[in-house]
Protein backbone atom coordinates (compact mmCIF):
# COMPACT_ATOMS: atom_id res chain seq x y z
CA UNK A 1 0.00 0.00 0.00
CA UNK A 2 1.47 3.60 -1.05
CA UNK A 3 0.57 5.76 1.82
CA UNK A 4 2.15 8.87 3.55
CA UNK A 5 0.97 10.33 7.12
CA UNK A 6 1.64 13.92 7.45
CA UNK A 7 1.87 14.89 11.41
CA UNK A 8 0.77 17.83 12.95
CA UNK A 9 1.34 18.98 16.56
CA UNK A 10 1.95 17.29 19.97
CA UNK A 11 3.88 14.42 20.87
CA UNK A 12 0.53 12.41 21.17
CA UNK A 13 -0.63 12.35 17.54
CA UNK A 14 3.36 11.56 17.02
CA UNK A 15 2.37 8.43 18.65
CA UNK A 16 -1.13 7.85 17.19
CA UNK A 17 0.57 8.67 13.41
CA UNK A 18 2.97 5.80 14.64
CA UNK A 19 -0.03 3.98 15.52
CA UNK A 20 -1.96 4.77 12.02
CA UNK A 21 1.40 3.21 10.49
CA UNK A 22 0.92 0.14 12.03
CA UNK A 23 -2.69 -0.23 11.38
CA UNK A 24 -2.43 0.43 8.15
CA UNK A 25 0.41 -2.09 7.36
CA UNK A 26 -1.05 -4.69 9.14
CA UNK A 27 -4.78 -4.48 7.57
CA UNK A 28 -5.47 -6.34 4.40
CA UNK A 29 -6.12 -3.92 2.64
CA UNK A 30 -5.15 -4.49 -0.76
CA UNK A 31 -5.02 -1.77 -3.61
CA UNK A 32 -3.26 -0.91 -6.74
CA UNK A 33 0.37 0.26 -6.30
CA UNK A 34 -0.40 3.18 -8.19
CA UNK A 35 -2.86 4.56 -5.90
CA UNK A 36 -1.10 7.07 -3.28
CA UNK A 37 -3.32 8.10 0.19
CA UNK A 38 -2.33 11.10 2.12
CA UNK A 39 -3.33 10.62 5.86
CA UNK A 40 -3.14 14.02 7.67
CA UNK A 41 -3.27 13.48 11.45
CA UNK A 42 -4.52 17.38 12.22
CA UNK A 43 -4.02 19.45 15.18
CA UNK A 44 -6.34 21.87 16.58
CA UNK A 45 -4.59 23.59 19.60
CA UNK A 46 -5.20 26.96 17.68
CA UNK A 47 -7.18 28.23 14.43
CA UNK A 48 -3.91 28.51 13.04
CA UNK A 49 -3.38 24.59 13.24
CA UNK A 50 -6.86 23.86 11.15
CA UNK A 51 -5.81 26.57 8.51
CA UNK A 52 -2.73 25.25 8.12
CA UNK A 53 -4.19 21.30 7.45
CA UNK A 54 -6.19 23.02 4.64
CA UNK A 55 -3.66 24.88 3.11
CA UNK A 56 -1.64 21.23 3.16
CA UNK A 57 -4.53 19.91 1.57
CA UNK A 58 -4.27 22.07 -0.73
CA UNK A 59 -0.70 21.90 -1.74
CA UNK A 60 -1.03 17.58 -1.72
CA UNK A 61 -3.78 18.00 -4.66
CA UNK A 62 -2.10 20.27 -6.52
CA UNK A 63 0.75 18.44 -6.69
CA UNK A 64 -1.21 15.01 -7.47
CA UNK A 65 -5.05 15.53 -7.80
CA UNK A 66 -5.66 11.95 -8.12
CA UNK A 67 -4.45 11.06 -4.85
CA UNK A 68 -6.64 10.16 -2.21
CA UNK A 69 -6.69 12.62 1.32
CA UNK A 70 -7.66 11.74 4.57
CA UNK A 71 -7.76 14.02 7.39
CA UNK A 72 -7.94 12.57 10.68
CA UNK A 73 -6.83 13.58 14.01
CA UNK A 74 -7.98 16.47 16.75
CA UNK A 75 -9.11 19.04 13.98
CA UNK A 76 -11.22 16.48 11.99
CA UNK A 77 -12.91 16.33 15.42
CA UNK A 78 -14.09 19.95 16.39
CA UNK A 79 -13.27 21.92 13.32
CA UNK A 80 -15.00 18.85 11.01
CA UNK A 81 -17.20 21.70 8.61
CA UNK A 82 -13.52 22.66 8.03
CA UNK A 83 -13.11 19.59 5.62
CA UNK A 84 -16.64 18.40 4.94
CA UNK A 85 -16.93 21.15 2.38
CA UNK A 86 -13.55 20.71 0.89
CA UNK A 87 -12.99 19.34 -2.35
CA UNK A 88 -9.09 18.31 -1.66
CA UNK A 89 -10.10 16.39 1.74
CA UNK A 90 -11.49 12.67 0.33
CA UNK A 91 -12.31 11.08 3.65
CA UNK A 92 -12.67 13.08 7.33
CA UNK A 93 -12.03 10.50 9.73
CA UNK A 94 -12.48 12.02 13.35
CA UNK A 95 -10.84 11.08 16.51
CA UNK A 96 -13.86 8.99 17.47
CA UNK A 97 -13.23 6.25 14.44
CA UNK A 98 -9.30 6.75 14.18
CA UNK A 99 -9.18 3.18 14.65
CA UNK A 100 -11.34 2.20 12.09
CA UNK A 101 -9.17 3.90 9.13
CA UNK A 102 -8.11 0.91 7.84
CA UNK A 103 -11.63 -0.79 7.62
CA UNK A 104 -13.13 2.74 6.13
CA UNK A 105 -10.64 2.77 3.48
CA UNK A 106 -11.11 -0.66 2.64
CA UNK A 107 -15.05 0.03 2.18
CA UNK A 108 -14.15 3.23 0.52
CA UNK A 109 -12.42 2.01 -2.30
CA UNK A 110 -14.28 -0.94 -2.85
CA UNK A 111 -17.29 1.46 -3.44
CA UNK A 112 -19.18 0.30 -0.76
CA UNK A 113 -19.86 3.98 1.59
CA UNK A 114 -20.58 7.08 -0.08
CA UNK A 115 -20.48 8.96 3.66
CA UNK A 116 -17.45 11.52 3.33
CA UNK A 117 -16.97 12.36 7.42
CA UNK A 118 -16.91 9.65 9.84
CA UNK A 119 -17.50 11.08 13.32
CA UNK A 120 -19.37 10.52 16.70
CA UNK A 121 -19.81 11.96 20.16
CA UNK A 122 -16.14 11.78 20.95
CA UNK A 123 -16.75 11.49 24.83
CA UNK A 124 -18.33 8.09 24.80
CA UNK A 125 -14.87 6.89 23.39
CA UNK A 126 -13.39 4.62 26.12
CA UNK A 127 -10.73 2.94 24.03
CA UNK A 128 -6.91 3.80 23.60
CA UNK A 129 -6.86 1.87 21.13
CA UNK A 130 -3.42 0.25 22.40
CA UNK A 131 -1.06 -2.60 21.28
CA UNK A 132 1.40 -0.64 19.54
CA UNK A 133 2.06 2.82 17.16
CA UNK A 134 5.79 3.73 18.39
CA UNK A 135 7.22 5.52 15.99
CA UNK A 136 10.48 4.94 16.34
CA UNK A 137 13.15 7.13 16.28
CA UNK A 138 17.15 5.65 15.93
CA UNK A 139 16.57 4.28 20.05
CA UNK A 140 14.19 6.54 21.28
CA UNK A 141 10.21 6.01 21.66
CA UNK A 142 7.11 8.16 22.56
CA UNK A 143 4.52 6.14 24.25
CA UNK A 144 1.22 7.11 25.28
CA UNK A 145 0.22 6.46 28.72
CA UNK A 146 -2.98 8.38 28.48
CA UNK A 147 -5.47 10.38 26.66
CA UNK A 148 -7.97 12.60 26.66
CA UNK A 149 -8.48 15.72 29.48
CA UNK A 150 -11.35 16.02 32.15
CA UNK A 151 -9.92 20.03 32.97
CA UNK A 152 -11.95 22.04 30.16
CA UNK A 153 -9.54 25.21 30.79
CA UNK A 154 -10.89 28.09 28.88
CA UNK A 155 -8.52 28.70 26.03
CA UNK A 156 -8.31 25.01 25.07
CA UNK A 157 -10.32 23.06 22.97
CA UNK A 158 -8.59 19.52 23.38
CA UNK A 159 -11.35 17.94 25.86
CA UNK A 160 -14.02 18.53 22.54
CA UNK A 161 -11.54 16.76 20.64
CA UNK A 162 -9.86 13.92 22.09
CA UNK A 163 -12.60 13.23 24.92
CA UNK A 164 -12.82 12.22 28.71
CA UNK A 165 -9.61 11.34 30.68
CA UNK A 166 -8.37 7.41 30.26
CA UNK A 167 -5.33 5.93 31.10
CA UNK A 168 -3.91 2.20 29.58
CA UNK A 169 -3.10 -0.33 32.35
CA UNK A 170 0.08 -0.55 34.28
CA UNK A 171 0.69 -4.28 32.96
CA UNK A 172 0.06 -3.29 29.67
CA UNK A 173 2.60 -0.08 29.92
CA UNK A 174 5.07 -2.72 31.31
CA UNK A 175 4.70 -5.16 28.09
CA UNK A 176 4.98 -2.28 25.64
CA UNK A 177 8.11 -1.28 27.56
CA UNK A 178 9.54 -5.12 27.41
CA UNK A 179 8.80 -5.08 23.46
CA UNK A 180 10.34 -1.25 22.71
CA UNK A 181 13.78 -2.84 24.64
CA UNK A 182 13.80 -5.76 22.53
CA UNK A 183 13.79 -3.48 19.58
CA UNK A 184 16.71 -1.70 20.71
CA UNK A 185 14.75 1.44 22.10
CA UNK A 186 17.17 2.98 24.85
CA UNK A 187 14.96 5.55 25.91
CA UNK A 188 11.18 6.19 26.43
CA UNK A 189 8.98 9.66 26.54
CA UNK A 190 5.87 8.70 28.28
CA UNK A 191 3.46 11.01 26.75
CA UNK A 192 -0.44 11.32 26.94
CA UNK A 193 -2.82 14.54 26.84
CA UNK A 194 -2.63 15.21 30.78
CA UNK A 195 -0.37 12.65 32.33
CA UNK A 196 -0.51 14.01 35.69
CA UNK A 197 -4.39 12.59 35.09
CA UNK A 198 -3.00 8.99 35.05
CA UNK A 199 -4.97 6.46 36.59
CA UNK A 200 -5.20 2.90 36.65
CA UNK A 201 -8.50 2.33 39.24
CA UNK A 202 -6.94 3.90 41.61
CA UNK A 203 -3.19 4.11 41.08
CA UNK A 204 -1.10 6.78 40.12
CA UNK A 205 1.21 8.73 37.32
CA UNK A 206 4.02 7.23 40.25
CA UNK A 207 2.49 4.20 41.03
CA UNK A 208 2.99 3.68 36.71
CA UNK A 209 6.78 4.96 36.96
CA UNK A 210 7.65 2.61 40.10
CA UNK A 211 6.29 -0.33 38.33
CA UNK A 212 8.46 0.42 35.21
CA UNK A 213 11.16 1.03 37.18
CA UNK A 214 10.87 -2.07 39.04
CA UNK A 215 9.79 -4.57 36.16
CA UNK A 216 11.83 -3.52 33.33
CA UNK A 217 15.31 -2.55 32.72
CA UNK A 218 14.59 0.54 29.84
CA UNK A 219 17.59 2.55 30.57
CA UNK A 220 16.16 5.78 29.97
CA UNK A 221 12.39 7.65 30.85
CA UNK A 222 11.23 10.42 30.12
CA UNK A 223 8.14 12.69 31.22
CA UNK A 224 6.07 14.85 28.77
CA UNK A 225 4.40 17.83 30.63
CA UNK A 226 3.65 18.46 34.00
CA UNK A 227 1.37 20.90 35.94
CA UNK A 228 3.07 22.46 39.01
CA UNK A 229 0.69 20.67 41.64
CA UNK A 230 1.04 17.41 40.09
CA UNK A 231 5.13 17.67 40.99
CA UNK A 232 4.61 15.78 44.86
CA UNK A 233 7.72 14.60 46.75
CA UNK A 234 7.33 11.15 45.96
CA UNK A 235 7.52 11.92 41.82
CA UNK A 236 10.55 13.82 42.20
CA UNK A 237 11.68 10.99 45.08
CA UNK A 238 11.80 8.49 42.13
CA UNK A 239 14.16 10.79 40.11
CA UNK A 240 16.85 9.20 42.44
CA UNK A 241 16.75 6.37 40.08
CA UNK A 242 18.98 7.64 37.23
CA UNK A 243 16.87 5.76 34.51
CA UNK A 244 14.22 8.70 35.31
CA UNK A 245 16.05 11.38 33.24
CA UNK A 246 16.51 14.79 35.21
CA UNK A 247 14.28 16.79 32.63
CA UNK A 248 10.96 18.58 33.27
CA UNK A 249 8.33 20.00 31.09
CA UNK A 250 5.93 22.41 33.01
CA UNK A 251 2.76 23.27 31.56
CA UNK A 252 2.48 26.67 33.86
CA UNK A 253 0.69 29.15 31.10
CA UNK A 254 1.19 32.45 33.96
CA UNK A 255 2.89 32.66 36.54
CA UNK A 256 -0.42 35.72 38.28
CA UNK A 257 -2.75 34.04 39.53
CA UNK A 258 -5.73 36.08 38.81
CA UNK A 259 -4.56 35.27 35.26
CA UNK A 260 -4.55 31.28 35.74
CA UNK A 261 -8.17 31.47 37.61
CA UNK A 262 -8.95 33.15 34.38
CA UNK A 263 -8.09 30.67 32.14
CA UNK A 264 -9.43 27.97 34.70
CA UNK A 265 -6.10 26.43 36.05
CA UNK A 266 -6.31 24.84 39.14
CA UNK A 267 -3.07 26.22 40.57
CA UNK A 268 -1.62 29.38 42.03
CA UNK A 269 1.18 31.64 41.13
CA UNK A 270 2.58 30.49 44.87
CA UNK A 271 2.29 26.74 43.40
CA UNK A 272 4.26 27.82 40.20
CA UNK A 273 6.90 29.07 42.20
CA UNK A 274 7.58 26.22 44.97
CA UNK A 275 6.77 23.38 41.80
CA UNK A 276 10.37 25.56 40.28
CA UNK A 277 12.01 25.61 43.62
CA UNK A 278 11.58 21.64 44.75
CA UNK A 279 12.74 20.96 41.05
CA UNK A 280 15.69 23.48 42.18
CA UNK A 281 16.62 22.09 45.53
CA UNK A 282 16.04 18.39 44.54
CA UNK A 283 17.42 18.28 41.17
CA UNK A 284 20.02 21.27 41.15
CA UNK A 285 21.28 19.81 37.73
CA UNK A 286 17.47 18.98 36.10
CA UNK A 287 17.08 20.55 32.46
CA UNK A 288 13.48 22.87 33.07
CA UNK A 289 11.09 23.28 30.13
CA UNK A 290 7.86 25.83 30.68
CA UNK A 291 4.84 26.83 28.71
CA UNK A 292 3.24 30.24 28.40
CA UNK A 293 0.64 32.08 27.06
CA UNK A 294 0.95 35.75 26.72
CA UNK A 295 -2.00 38.09 25.50
CA UNK A 296 -4.51 35.86 27.24
CA UNK A 297 -7.96 38.21 27.15
CA UNK A 298 -8.15 39.31 30.29
CA UNK A 299 -3.77 40.00 30.75
CA UNK A 300 -3.49 43.00 32.04
CA UNK A 301 0.09 44.90 31.23
CA UNK A 302 0.73 45.02 35.16
CA UNK A 303 -0.40 41.01 35.29
CA UNK A 304 1.91 40.39 32.37
CA UNK A 305 4.84 41.94 34.25
CA UNK A 306 3.74 40.03 37.19
CA UNK A 307 4.75 36.96 35.41
CA UNK A 308 7.75 38.34 33.86
CA UNK A 309 8.92 39.57 37.25
CA UNK A 310 8.03 35.96 38.65
CA UNK A 311 9.80 34.10 36.13
CA UNK A 312 12.82 35.76 35.62
CA UNK A 313 13.51 35.42 39.28
CA UNK A 314 12.83 31.67 39.18
CA UNK A 315 15.08 28.64 38.25
CA UNK A 316 14.52 27.02 34.72
CA UNK A 317 16.23 26.74 31.61
CA UNK A 318 13.81 27.71 28.47
CA UNK A 319 10.18 28.80 27.93
CA UNK A 320 8.17 27.85 24.81
CA UNK A 321 6.44 31.06 24.84
CA UNK A 322 2.81 31.45 22.77
CA UNK A 323 0.70 34.19 22.27
CA UNK A 324 -3.07 33.85 22.70
CA UNK A 325 -4.48 32.73 20.06
CA UNK A 326 -8.44 32.87 19.85
CA UNK A 327 -9.71 29.11 19.45
CA UNK A 328 -13.48 29.06 18.14
CA UNK A 329 -15.65 26.52 20.96
CA UNK A 330 -13.73 27.37 23.79
CA UNK A 331 -14.78 30.01 26.50
CA UNK A 332 -12.14 32.38 26.32
CA UNK A 333 -13.09 33.07 22.74
CA UNK A 334 -16.45 34.62 23.81
CA UNK A 335 -14.79 36.83 26.74
CA UNK A 336 -15.92 40.61 25.96
CA UNK A 337 -12.00 41.83 26.97
CA UNK A 338 -9.07 41.09 24.28
CA UNK A 339 -5.75 42.06 24.01
CA UNK A 340 -4.59 43.77 20.73
CA UNK A 341 -2.35 41.10 18.55
CA UNK A 342 0.65 43.48 18.56
CA UNK A 343 0.64 43.49 22.46
CA UNK A 344 0.53 40.10 22.54
CA UNK A 345 3.54 39.91 20.59
CA UNK A 346 5.28 42.52 22.11
CA UNK A 347 4.70 40.65 25.42
CA UNK A 348 5.88 37.23 23.86
CA UNK A 349 9.07 38.97 22.68
CA UNK A 350 10.05 40.10 26.00
CA UNK A 351 9.43 36.82 27.82
CA UNK A 352 11.66 35.04 24.50
CA UNK A 353 14.30 37.36 25.15
CA UNK A 354 14.37 36.49 28.92
CA UNK A 355 14.02 32.82 27.45
CA UNK A 356 17.19 33.13 25.23
CA UNK A 357 19.39 34.74 27.53
CA UNK A 358 18.99 31.94 30.70
CA UNK A 359 19.15 29.23 28.13
CA UNK A 360 22.34 30.64 26.84
CA UNK A 361 23.51 31.37 30.23
CA UNK A 362 22.79 27.45 31.51
CA UNK A 363 24.31 26.65 28.22
CA UNK A 364 27.63 27.90 28.95
CA UNK A 365 27.97 26.71 32.22
CA UNK A 366 27.89 22.84 31.13
CA UNK A 367 31.31 23.81 29.99
CA UNK A 368 33.32 20.92 31.67
CA UNK A 369 30.68 18.93 32.90
CA UNK A 370 30.43 14.92 31.58
CA UNK A 371 27.21 13.90 30.35
CA UNK A 372 25.74 10.31 28.98
CA UNK A 373 24.09 11.07 25.89
CA UNK A 374 22.01 8.52 23.15
CA UNK A 375 23.06 8.71 19.29
CA UNK A 376 20.37 10.28 17.14
CA UNK A 377 22.06 10.56 14.10
CA UNK A 378 25.29 11.13 11.83
CA UNK A 379 25.91 14.42 10.42
CA UNK A 380 26.69 15.02 7.27
CA UNK A 381 29.89 17.51 8.00
CA UNK A 382 31.39 14.79 10.24
CA UNK A 383 30.61 14.15 13.42
CA UNK A 384 27.35 13.13 15.22
CA UNK A 385 24.43 14.46 17.29
CA UNK A 386 23.16 13.12 20.78
CA UNK A 387 20.71 14.43 23.46
CA UNK A 388 21.88 14.23 27.31
CA UNK A 389 19.81 12.87 30.02
CA UNK A 390 19.33 16.36 31.43
CA UNK A 391 18.08 16.97 27.31
CA UNK A 392 20.79 19.25 26.22
CA UNK A 393 21.36 18.75 22.23
CA UNK A 394 25.00 17.42 22.16
CA UNK A 395 27.39 17.54 19.06
CA UNK A 396 30.46 15.16 19.47
CA UNK A 397 33.42 17.11 17.70
CA UNK A 398 35.71 14.32 18.08
CA UNK A 399 34.48 11.30 15.43
CA UNK A 400 35.95 12.20 12.41
CA UNK A 401 33.04 11.07 10.58
CA UNK A 402 32.78 7.77 12.23
CA UNK A 403 29.68 6.86 14.37
CA UNK A 404 30.90 5.18 17.33
CA UNK A 405 29.77 1.25 17.26
CA UNK A 406 27.31 1.62 19.81
CA UNK A 407 23.40 1.56 20.29
CA UNK A 408 23.42 2.55 23.83
CA UNK A 409 24.92 5.67 25.80
CA UNK A 410 27.89 7.51 25.39
CA UNK A 411 30.02 9.13 27.72
CA UNK A 412 31.23 12.94 26.71
CA UNK A 413 32.49 15.90 28.18
CA UNK A 414 31.25 19.20 27.06
CA UNK A 415 33.86 21.26 24.99
CA UNK A 416 31.52 24.33 24.56
CA UNK A 417 28.26 25.90 23.55
CA UNK A 418 27.45 26.54 19.24
CA UNK A 419 24.64 29.38 19.19
CA UNK A 420 22.20 29.28 15.89
CA UNK A 421 20.72 32.51 15.55
CA UNK A 422 17.62 31.12 13.77
CA UNK A 423 16.09 28.58 16.21
CA UNK A 424 16.88 30.75 19.42
CA UNK A 425 19.00 28.35 20.61
CA UNK A 426 21.98 25.75 20.04
CA UNK A 427 23.89 22.76 20.91
CA UNK A 428 26.62 21.79 23.27
CA UNK A 429 30.21 20.87 21.68
CA UNK A 430 31.08 18.05 23.50
CA UNK A 431 34.20 15.28 22.98
CA UNK A 432 33.81 11.61 23.45
CA UNK A 433 35.37 10.19 26.61
CA UNK A 434 34.01 6.34 26.42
Amino acid sequence: MNFQVHTFGCKVNTYDSGLIQKNLRGSSLQLDPQVKIHVLNTCAVTAEATKEAVRSIRRIKAKDPLATVVVTGCAAQVDTDSFRNLPGADLVVANSHKGLLPQILDQYFKGEIKEKVFKSNIFRKDDLEMGGGEELSHTRSFLKIQDGCNSFCTYCIIPYARGKSRSIPISELVKRIQDLQVKGVNEVVLTGVHIGDYDDQGKALEDLLEALLLKTKMPRFRLSSLEPVELSDRLIELYQDERLCPHFHMSIQSAETETLKQMKRKYSQENVREALEKIQRKLPVAFVGMDVITGFPTETEAQFEETFATLAELPWTRIHVFPYSERPGTRAASLEVSIPWNDRLKRAQKLRELSLHRYQSEALRQKGSLKKVLLLKKETRGGAQGLSRDYWNIRMTNLDGQMPDSSGELLVKVTGYEHNPQHMEGVLLAEVVS
